[in-house]
Order: C-alpha cells, then sequence, then structure tokens
C-alpha cells in the first residue's frame, strides 16, 4: 500500500470512528496511528518514536501556564462576581428591546477576559441568563445562539489557552498573541451585538421589552439566584455591576498587565491569575474548602481530556510525517493554481471541515507542521496568520454535529429546549463568525496595531 493512499486512509478511519461510533478522539488517534505505524513500517520498530514525541512537549515549560489558567477559571465561577455583573447591567440595560441578550454578549465578553474557558462562560451566562430570556418570551434560537456565541470568545480573548498552546507550538511570544487577539475577539463581540440589534428591529416579538406582556409560566425552568433576585431589588445596580467588573480589571493588571511590562512571564502571570482568582473568591466570601476542591478536580478532569488528546494527535502526527504526509500535503497546497489568498482560503476551509468533528488541540497538533511552513513560503505575518488560524478554530464550538458549546448549553436540560433549537440558534452566529474572520484577512492591522504598540 502506497503512503499517499494509507495517510486518506487515516483521515477516513478518523473521521468514521468520531462520526459513526462516538470513539473518544484521543484514544482513538492514538489507535490509528499504532495501525497505521505497523502497515507502513512492516513492524513495530516506530514505535519509540511516541515517547520521544510526548516528552517533547511534556517538557514544554510554556504549556506550565494551561492548567493554571484552567484553575483561574473555575475558581472564578465560583466566587460569584458574574452574578454581581450580570445582575447590575441586566437591571440597567434589560429594559431596552433585545437588551438581555446585548447584556448577556456583552458580559460574556468580560467574562472571557477572566476565564480563558469556552465552558465556565457558557454555562455561567446559560445557568444565569438564559432562563430569564425564556421566561421574558425571547426566540429559543436568539437567546441559545447569543449565549454559545459569547461564550467561545473565551478561547480566544487573553487568558486563552489555545493561544498558550499556539504559541508553545510556534515559539511566537505568548504576549504578543495576547495583544493580537483583542482586535478579533472584540470585533466578534461588535458582530454579535450588531446581529442582536438588527433582528430585533427587523423582529420585535423576538425580544420583548421588560414589561410589555407577563413572564412566561414554563413548567420546570429554574428560578434566576437568589443574589440576582436581590441585586434586581436592589437601589443601586450600578454599584453592583461596579463590583462585578473590579475582579476583571484585578486579573487583566495581574496576568495581562505583568506581561506587556515585563515583570513577568506568562507561565509566572497564570500563577498570578489562579492566585488572583483565590484571593477574589475570598473577597466574595465564597473561599472554602469545598470551592478550592470543586475547582482543582475540575481543573484535573479538564488537564486529562486535554492530555489524552495531545498524546493521541501527537502519536498521530508523528506517523503522519513519517509516512511523508507534511511533503505531500505541502506540495499539493503550493502546486495549486491559485493566488496566496485562494490557498489561504483552502487552508481555513480546511480548518472549519476538521473543527465540525476534531478538537481544536488535535487539529493544531496535526495541521501546524504542514501549515507554517506554507505560511513562511508564502510571505505572511507569523502574527497575522497565527491569529487568522485561531479566529477559524473558534468556529469549531459552534459548527455541528460536534461543536462543544452546543453540548455545554444541552447539558444545562432547561425545559423545552432541544438540540435542534441550540443548533439552528448557532447558525446565524457562524456565519458571523465567518464573517469576523474575513475582516481580519481584509484589515492585518485589526491584529497587528495592538501588538506592535506595546510589545517591542
Amino acid at each position: 500500500m502506497s503512503n499517499e493512499i494509507l495517510i486518506v486512509l487515516m483521515f477516513v478511519t478518523l473521521l468514521a470512528g468520531l462520526v459513526g461510533l462516538g470513539l473518544h478522539l484521543g484514544f482513538w488517534l492514538g489507535a490509528i496511528a499504532v495501525v497505521a505505524g505497523l502497515i507502513g513500517w512492516g513492524g513495530t520498530d516506530f514505535l519509540g518514536i511516541f515517547p520521544i514525541r510526548i516528552w517533547a512537549i511534556m517538557h514544554n515549560y510554556v504549556l506550565v501556564a494551561v492548567p493554571l489558567f484552567v484553575f483561574m477559571g473555575y475558581m472564578l465561577e465560583r466566587s460569584g462576581f458574574a452574578e454581581d455583573l450580570f445582575g447590575g447591567v441586566e437591571v440597567m440595560f434589560g429594559g431596552f428591546r433585545g437588551g438581555m441578550a446585548i447584556v448577556t454578549i456583552a458580559i460574556c465578553t468580560v467574562l472571557a477576559a477572566t476565564t480563558g474557558i469556552v465552558a465556565t462562560g457558557v454555562i455561567m451566562a446559560g445557568v444565569l441568563a438564559l432562563p430569564s430570556m425564556l421566561r421574558r418570551g425571547y426566540n429559543k434560537g436568539l437567546a441559545l445562539g447569543s449565549i454559545a456565541a459569547a461564550g467561545t470568545l473565551g478561547i480566544l480573548i487573553p487568558p486563552s489557552i489555545m493561544l498558550v498552546f499556539y504559541a508553545s507550538q510556534t515559539g511566537i511570544s505568548i504576549g504578543k498573541l495576547f495583544m493580537a487577539a483583542f482586535g478579533p475577539g472584540l470585533t466578534l463581540s461588535a458582530l454579535f451585538i450588531g446581529y442582536v440589534i438588527v433582528i430585533t428591529i427587523i423582529k420585535p416579538k423576538w425580544a420583548p421589552k421588560r414589561g410589555e406582556g407577563p413572564d412566561i409560566e414554563i413548567p420546570g425552568l429554574p428560578k434566576p439566584p437568589d443574589s440576582i433576585t436581590a441585586i434586581q431589588q436592589s437601589r443601586h445596580p450600578r454599584i453592583r455591576a461596579f463590583r462585578g467588573l473590579l475582579p476583571v480589571a484585578v486579573l487583566l493588571v495581574a496576568v495581562l498587565g505583568s506581561i506587556i511590562m515585563g515583570l513577568a512571564s506568562p507561565t509566572e502571570a497564570s500563577a498570578c491569575g489562579a492566585a488572583g482568582a483565590i484571593l477574589i473568591a475570598a473577597a466574595y466570601r465564597k473561599l472554602t474548602f469545598t470551592a478550592i476542591k470543586e475547582a482543582s478536580l475540575h481543573t484535573v478532569s479538564t488537564m486529562g481530556m486535554f492530555g489524552a488528546i495531545v498524546i493521541g494527535a501527537m502519536s498521530f502526527t508523528a506517523i503522519f510525517s513519517g509516512l511523508g504526509g507534511r511533503q505531500i500535503v505541502y506540495a499539493l497546497l503550493m502546486g495549486l493554481d491559485m493566488s496566496p489568498m485562494g490557498v489561504l482560503l483552502v487552508m481555513l476551509g480546511i480548518v472549519i471541515i476538521l473543527g465540525m468533528f476534531i478538537d481544536w488541540v488535535a487539529i493544531l497538533l496535526i495541521l501546524l507542521p504542514t501549515m507554517v511552513p506554507i505560511q513562511v513560503a508564502m510571505g505572511w505575518n507569523e502574527l497575522w496568520f497565527g491569529m487568522i488560524l485561531c479566529v477559524t478554530l473558534q468556529t469549531a464550538w459552534l459548527t455541528p454535529p460536534f461543536g462543544y458549546s452546543l453540548f455545554f448549553l444541552r447539558g444545562l436540560n432547561m425545559p423545552g429546549v432541544t438540540m435542534m433549537d441550540i443548533t439552528k440558534g448557532c447558525i446565524p452566529f457562524i456565519f458571523l463568525q465567518v464573517i469576523g474572520v474575513g475582516i481580519c484577512i481584509a484589515f492585518p492591522q485589526l491584529v497587528l496595531w495592538l501588538p506592535n504598540l506595546l510589545i517591542r
């Protein structure tokens, strides 16, 4: 069997196992690597390369930041600051048409700048905002789509574990990646908010104002948390909203400020962020042994899943490269009778298609060894290309059948909400994501201006 055919079979088998059998991505990647290696090498001589490749990534000091940022996100989830933030802002702006959806997107943007985890943003917004929107009579698709899409900003806006991982694989400065991500991240947030404003003008019944009608009674729909109700009945919601914004400012200074000013490396800054999250929980009187234990267990669980995917993907990539996969894909893309922009669009199309089935970690590990040489050959700015790739990868959280944000929302088990409702609601926001990628391609300074200004 030729190497070209074997490489094609590796990807066909990968997708077939994920879609048809629902197998775990990390274990399936590893299994395909072993079988393909046995066929390609005709023996077990290739097995020694696996521990070498895995050790190389485990020995990467930059990746120490990943579990620390994950712990920071889970600790903040338990601190209660988001309830102050949502309750106060919703009281101030919830009376506008579409105000609750706009507020939710804005707050998810803020959460993205403090947690770096998609699950935290989607679940917190789903718990705090979705019941109120459904009770007020919001269109299900608008409510669900705005939460799912805004929650995905957590994987892009710093501190982002995806950017940390990308930096560890390419050698690009994490500080520059963090600064470069703010432009695209805020652009996507603005696109989401703009869509809500436009669609609620066209279809006002999709987002009733407060007081336009009685709240809809939905059996089994959870009531707002007591803390949210207290804020809504408070005479000073702005103070509560400011109190919720204060932790964001503290963490941005502790994490991003220390990196920009050269006071700490990104890994050290992640430790500052984790310590800051603990202090914020203490300030909100939520720092308990149970909170620390649950945040730690969630971190270990997340990192276990992350590690399994990394090990499987590294094994898959090792065999893929050993069979000449990099050279084959490089020759194929560079041999296309297309302009550089056409080649870029083909590459991003591949990322979007793979993102429908495969986790972003595996996509980066599989594609970066091939795509980075193409980026160099095309003369594209490495920071701009990396951000275009990461913004495109963000769509993987929304695209069915395996968009994680869809499953996070479904896991809330809100009455009357089906997987089809969630999927339909996300479709307009997927198109907005694609528009956001196009804006970043058309206007490179959106990516490059801030890092060039702040980091020399």
